[in-house]
């Protein structure tokens, strides 16, 4: 009798463990949706590898790849750019309680001589980049509350920088959408 009753207990114990509160639920449900959302409008963007959505824990994550946003080694949106941005802007709107943090990345070779005189490092490069992107939100709708901006250069590269694809894999924005807190 004693044994049943532990392992009643214990059984009760790992149920009960493995519930989550109601906010944590309404969370993920809510990043699954953000997800669904976001996917369904990047979809032909995501299908040619320039656009991908992750969930992650505690945020999704919309990484685009620069050549769809801007033209080779510039920093305004083009209007390929504005047109995924365009996709975007009408969700991330709708949004409470969340905050999108943009964040820009280059590659690593040195910046060419015409935009070195407005841009100094990769990570101004990269900051200008992120910043044109949150711009474009912004005139689409969005808060400008909810939007922070970061540059980061040639940091955190996602493929080696030795070949061309490489290079291009690394030159990215990349939107965090995230909890506020």
């Amino acid at each position: 009798m004693n044994k049943t009753i532990t392992t009643l207990c214990l059984s009760a114990a790992v149920l009960l463990s493995a519930c989550v509160s109601q906010s944590t639920y309404k969370q993920e449900v809510g990043k699954a949706d953000t997800y669904q959302r976001l996917d369904n409008q990047l979809k032909s963007e995501v299908a040619a590898d320039q656009a991908q959505i992750t969930q992650l824990q505690g945020l999704v994550r919309v990484t685009l790849a620069n050549g769809i946003l801007f033209p080779e080694g510039g920093w305004e949106i083009d209007s390929r750019g504005k047109a995924t941005l365009g996709k975007l802007a009408p969700i991330l709107k709708t949004f409470t309680g969340q905050t999108i943090v943009i964040k820009g990345y280059t590659d690593n070779l040195p910046i060419g001589p015409e935009l070195r005189q407005r841009f100094p490092t990769n990570v101004d490069l990269s900051k200008a980049r992120a910043q044109s992107v949150a711009d474009e939100l912004v005139a689409g709708g969005v808060p400008a509350a909810m939007i922070s901006v970061s540059g980061f250069g040639e940091a955190d590269p996602v493929a080696p920088n030795d070949t061309p694809q490489g290079r291009a894999k690394n030159r990215r924005v990349v939107m965090d959408i995230v909890e506020a807190k």
